[in-house]
């Protein structure tokens, strides 16, 4: 099994998916993570999470919407969440396959790319 690196998976981009395929094992997701800083399996391994501590209210809210446009563009939409006035977490999934794909994969390589002003 061989899996992309960052580098190779901000290049690509999201392809529609209305299901039919089977979602990306645990296994093969694991390798995945191996190139994406701050990612970690999530939900029995059918989604991926990367949580942030922002500066403040809103650097979180100024990058959900670097995130959104992003997400836009590649017609992969996160589930975005902002607890305590600050705590961002993304998490990925494929809704069509209830599971991994490899536009969740690609999303996160180039969500990683977007600058956050963090907590010091």
């Amino acid at each position: 099994m061989s899996t992309l690196t960052a580098d190779e998976l901000v290049r690509k981009t999201c392809s529609p998916c209305e299901g039919g395929i089977p979602p990306v094992p645990v296994d093969e997701a694991k390798a995945y993570l191996t190139h994406l800083e701050g990612w970690e399996l999530a939900a029995d391994g059918t989604r991926i999470k990367h949580t942030w501590t922002a500066k403040n209210f809103m650097a979180a809210i100024d990058f959900f919407n670097k995130v959104a446009e992003l997400a836009e563009l590649d017609g992969h939409h996160p589930d975005l969440h902002l607890e305590g006035y600050r705590n961002v977490t993304i998490v990925l999934w494929t809704h069509a396959i209830g599971g991994l794909s490899e536009n969740d994969f690609i999303l996160a390589a180039k969500i990683n790319q977007i600058p956050i002003k963090v907590k010091k």
